[in-house]
């Protein structure tokens, strides 16, 4: 397609987005000197003054233009959307060549070896479960406005606008499981994930805006635990062991509560609004939170006191994180225009900076940390972009 851009096509000078800008009166410097000028980030609670004190605050001083992946391939065969300003987790990886992402009502497969997209699942239409257990509350569906995701484990989880929670195993017809989890009128799915407890069974993890976490058995989809918190949950996230959880929302603290019983462990404050984004390192010992104060903080669990690091945007909040399965990189990013990649091997003192125009609706390394997979939202330009692991990075890594 020939607003594609293959990676050949990029080194030859094409614009990764395939934008030509010689039909514009800018150029793309001016122009981004323009969004950087002017764009409004969105706040809740963030005051001038906590602003100009978080400005002074000893940020990292981080050593840019690095190159821990290259770009490889952009499509708008298949083209992400959002259906929240703030949610930005719609797109999933689940291996290097496999992605899932939505678009509008459909949830998409991208295949990066076919360079071919295929629907999944259209949810605009009636969603009947195909799983019949006894005692279990499931109920059609329809017209479910996707505002979270998860793929892992051979399951789909999708979080609705409306309350609403589907899952569906990747190699089987039809939706397994759905209902809406909760009757209030503002009770958003903020976040969906997958994960296995202490003691290695799968579960299915929400959070909402009626500010409940709930936890459900993967197989029978029954509920077996529930949370609630003072104010909404916007995000949440499970350490490693399936021991802790990171919970995040509409506070300027995140908690750390047991992931069993809700038992606070400790809460963590230093950032200045809403938190929507957090991310385990595979070593279970540091968390790092997403915030509007356009901030990424840093902290190591055993010392919750204050955040070792503060990573900082450019222009927004802090939407979305990612850590390599191995641990190697964490990915940042925000609203709009600008995705981080930080060494963690150099204390998160490098990183690369990904440089695009349009809103991002998700990021994911897949799980070999080959590739890396932006979401691209935009009326013309919206599309999915791949990167692949620089070659030069594997040769360092022999170094460590």
């Amino acid at each position: 397609m020939e607003t594609d851009t293959s990676a050949q096509e990029a080194r030859n000078g094409k614009d990764i987005q395939g934008i030509q800008w010689e039909g514009f009166k800018y150029t793309r410097d001016e122009f981004r000197d323009t969004r950087l000028k002017h764009y409004d980030n969105f706040v809740n609670i963030l005051r001038p003054s906590s602003r100009e004190k978080l400005d002074k605050e000893h940020g990292q001083v981080v050593e840019k233009g690095k190159n821990f992946y290259d770009f490889q391939f952009n499509t708008r065969l298949v083209t992400s959307t959002i259906v929240h300003f703030q949610l930005r987790n719609l797109v999933w990886a689940t291996s290097k060549h496999d992605v899932y992402l939505m678009q509008n009502y459909s949830l998409m497969h991208w295949s990066s070896l076919l360079q071919r997209g295929k629907e999944v699942v259209n949810v605009a239409r009636s969603v009947t479960p195909t799983q019949k257990l006894p005692g279990l509350f499931s109920e059609p569906l329809s017209r479910v406005q996707v505002s979270s995701m998860a793929v892992k484990e051979n399951l789909i989880l999708l979080g609705g606008f409306d309350g609403e929670l589907l899952c569906k195993c990747v190699n089987q017809p039809g939706v397994a499981f759905c209902t809406r989890l909760s009757t209030e009128d503002n009770a958003i799915t903020n976040t969906v994930d997958i994960y296995r407890d202490p003691s290695g069974s799968l579960r299915l993890i929400t959070a909402n805006n009626d500010c409940k976490i709930r936890v459900f058995d993967a197989q029978s989809f029954t509920r077996v635990s529930e949370f609630t918190f003072d104010w909404s949950v916007n995000n949440t996230s499970v350490s490693p062991d399936g021991k802790l959880l990171a919970v995040l929302g509409d506070s300027t603290e995140c908690l750390i509560s047991d992931s069993r019983s809700e038992k606070v462990i400790s809460s963590l404050r230093g950032h200045k609004d809403y938190s929507f984004a957090s991310a385990w390192h595979p070593n279970g010992l540091i968390l790092a939170t997403g915030n509007q104060d356009t901030t990424c903080r840093l902290w190591d669990i055993r010392n919750p006191s204050e955040s070792f690091a503060v990573l900082k945007g450019n222009m927004g909040a802090i939407r979305g994180l990612k850590f390599t399965p191995e641990g190697r990189f964490l990915a940042m990013a925000e609203p709009a225009d600008f995705v981080h990649i930080f060494d963690t091997q150099s204390g998160f003192l490098q990183s690369q900076e990904i440089d695009l125009f349009g809103e991002i609706a998700g990021i994911s390394f897949s799980p070999d940390s080959e590739a890396l997979y932006v979401g691209v939202a935009d009326r013309t330009y919206g599309s999915l972009m791949e990167y692949k692991r620089s070659k030069d990075n594997h040769y360092m890594d022999s170094f460590y």
